[in-house]
């Protein structure tokens, strides 16, 4: 593993990056047209919405090359007009949904979560790890708590959240490149020992979480399942029931 540039520093370094891509020639082939459009997509995502002159400058392509690839992405429905530019569109959105790491995943999950929140009040998660970083691919809200905003999903090193730390443990010696705590190694060695990770209120004040891995059918962590509360509950009676549901999940999967 590459060590980090810097040295750690928890506060400086907890948001993850989010580099955009580097720009390609536009016309060189189909391939090339779609790294440009590619990186558009990127770019408007990261900006949220943005003009055609920001967003050619970013991707290093032409405004008449961004023009037309972002006219064509109009037309089917991965980017729409605003009266600032373009934002990301309804198509993007309904592709992004049905994504997974591994087939029935979401439907192994969906039960299981339910009754979770429901017997827990808790907001439950089901997270992923995927290029260092957290996914997020369902919430499933509790009676008593909503689910968190974007302090705890993929904008945030995995070492940060309980989901991520269970899962970046699982992931052990492949480890994602980052800035490590220096206490990792010790906190990961405990994770897995245990099978449950926490969060008290390290990333968001007042915001608490329990994490277990969900097991693959070769019993490596495929996925995390995260139960987020408050700090009046204690997270290490929650462990009991999130590890309980977690194993169900991999059953599911396992009968699959």
């Amino acid at each position: 593993m590459r060590p980090p540039d810097r040295p750690y520093d928890p506060q400086a370094q907890r948001t993850a990056p989010h580099p955009p891509p580097a720009p390609h020639p536009p016309d060189g082939g189909g391939r090339s047209v779609l790294e440009g459009a590619f990186a558009l997509l990127g770019a408007v995502e990261r900006a949220e919405e943005a003009g055609l002159t920001r967003l050619a400058a970013e991707c290093g392509l032409p405004k008449t090359t961004s023009y037309r690839l972002l006219e064509q992405l109009v037309e089917l429905g991965a980017v729409e007009r605003s009266r600032r530019g373009y934002r990301m569109g309804p198509r993007i959105f309904r592709l992004g949904q049905g994504w997974q790491p591994y087939p029935g995943l979401r439907a192994a999950a969906r039960a299981p979560a339910r009754r979770l929140a429901r017997i827990t009040g808790a907001t439950v998660g089901l997270n992923v790890l995927r290029e260092g970083q957290t996914l997020v691919l369902d919430w499933t809200p509790g009676e008593t708590a909503g689910a968190p905003g974007r302090s705890l999903d993929s904008g945030v090193w995995p070492w940060f959240t309980a989901a991520g730390k269970v899962l970046v443990a699982g992931a052990y010696p492949r480890l994602p490149l980052g800035p490590l705590p220096g206490s990792w190694h010790r906190q990961a060695e405990a994770i897995r020992d245990r099978g449950v990770a926490f969060d008290r209120e390290e990333v968001t004040a007042g915001v608490c979480c329990v994490a277990v891995p969900v097991p693959g059918p070769n019993g490596a962590p495929l996925a995390s399942l995260s139960v987020v509360t408050d700090p009046a509950h204690s997270l290490d009676r929650l462990a009991g029931v999130v590890q309980q549901t977690g194993r169900m999940i991999g059953a599911a999967l396992r009968g699959r």
